[in-house]
């Protein structure tokens, strides 16, 4: 792979992670668009390591409260808030992690990853997302979060496992539904990003094990650091915007290339 490739997936990737607009979906067209092969499962995982760094660092409170709420958890002392908040993103990753081994087993995930699909998937939630976020009440805040909450916006994340569905799409249209400030939303869909991203590259991961050569390790290395670089400043843009603009620019964005995937499927 080429360096200009390997940095325009990589950078892809960072932006597309946690912006509503379907990370995978733009994975699976990069190498149409640009006459390429496939990057391969390597650099998948190595892109994904990169932006779960990225994710870790901007919500690094939150993460050392995960990692507070472990040991509260292994001390039985399942109340505390720290430990409350890792037990309920344990609990919205199940139905990701089951739809995700039954797709995956059943080969429906490598059968959905077609320029039709992605172009109905963009167009349709998206307008979901844009009718969630205008209908929604904006009065709960990201502590509220509680069990009913984390199973509903679980089965979104599941859902979410259509190519061109968008996993921070599907979960931040849940908390608007829901009734979550959409910076408060979006932060609760950015935490679950973590332990999904951590299950999903662990999958990957054993697919790749041994197969790794020299240049591969390279090129993952540079993707990983580049997609750590663009998903962290995407992240950072995304939440200060939230504070005064809606969800609409990205309906927008998602509508358009939607209509122009399913010109592309069906002329």
């Amino acid at each position: 792979m080429s360096l200009f490739q390997l940095a325009i997936l990589a950078i892809v990737q960072g932006i597309t992670e946690f912006l509503p607009i379907s990370s995978s979906g733009h994975l699976i067209l990069l190498p149409h668009l640009l006459g390429e092969a496939d990057q391969g499962l390597a650099l998948d995982v190595a892109v994904h390591v990169g932006t779960l760094g990225a994710v870790m660092a901007f919500f690094r409170a939150d993460v050392a409260r995960m990692v507070h709420g472990a040991g509260d958890v292994l001390g039985r002392r399942f109340a505390t808030p720290d430990a409350r908040l890792l037990l309920l993103l344990a609990i919205s990753t199940v139905p990701v992690v089951v739809v995700g081994f039954i797709l995956q087993m059943t080969g429906l995930a490598d059968a959905m990853r077609s320029v039709a699909v992605i172009g109905w998937t963009m167009l349709l939630f998206g307008i979901v997302l844009y009718w969630a976020d205008q209908k929604g009440p904006v009065e709960r805040k990201a502590p509220e979060w509680n069990l009913r909450d984390a199973m509903i916006m679980g089965f979104w994340q599941a859902l979410a496992l259509i190519p061109g569905t968008s996993r921070s799409g599907a979960t931040i249209t849940a908390s608007r539904l829901l009734g979550y400030k959409r910076e408060d939303g979006a932060r609760i869909s950015m935490l679950m990003s973590i332990p999904t991203i951590i299950a999903s590259g662990t999958l990957l991961g054993l697919d790749v094990i041994g197969q790794a050569d020299w240049q591969t390790l390279r090129d993952g290395a540079i993707g990983a650091v580049l997609a750590f670089a663009a998903a962290y400043l995407a992240l950072s843009l995304m939440m200060r915007l939230l504070r005064s603009v809606s969800y609409t620019p990205y309906v927008i964005y998602r509508v358009v290339l939607g209509l122009f995937l399913l010109a592309i499927a069906y002329r």
